[in-house]
């Protein structure tokens, strides 16, 4: 069964390298950094989607997705297919999102507003909203990818701290 896997949270916190490391081989990418600056992104990644799923790839959408609404028109746009939905909750503080985006350059680096605009849209994934499963993921000490099935807001606490 095809897979569709929506990457969630803030910028700098390893969605891109866990996507390297798990999914390059098996799903296509969709990621609105990948597309150009002009504007339409949101109807662009919608026709990226149905082309992928149209052509019986998985995919995962590698971006900030932080609000339900933004996950809800994947979902909704997906669920056409028969697929499954799954979540992966990248969880980070502001203070190591930031830090961790200090070590970036180019293109990659985020302005640290960015972040802290998107830290305040953050919501946690609840199955609610229409997914099959949700992991949760932390970077462990060692800079490797902790997985853990099953997140919600009771279990983990807000990635956003009140002062910095």
């Amino acid at each position: 069964m095809m897979e569709v896997i929506i990457f969630i949270g803030l910028q700098a916190t390893g969605k891109s390298t866990f996507y390297r490391q798990n999914f390059a081989t098996t799903h296509e990418l969709i990621s609105k950094d990948l597309m150009s600056k002009r504007s339409g992104k949101e109807i662009r990644q919608a026709q990226a989607i149905e082309t992928a799923l149209e052509a019986g790839k998985s995919i995962v959408i590698d971006n900030t997705n932080p609000r339900s609404i933004d996950r809800e028109n994947i979902i909704n746009q997906s669920r056409k297919y028969p697929v499954r939905i799954i979540g992966y909750y990248f969880a980070s503080k502001v203070s190591e999102s930031l830090e961790r985006n200090s070590t970036r350059t180019g293109k990659a680096l985020v302005p640290n507003v960015g972040i802290f605009a998107t830290a305040k849209l953050l919501i946690q994934p609840e199955y609610e909203e229409g997914f099959d499963e949700i992991f949760y993921v932390q970077i462990g000490t060692e800079d490797n990818f902790i997985v853990t099935a099953g997140v919600s807001a009771i279990d983990n606490p807000s990635p956003i701290e009140p002062h910095l």
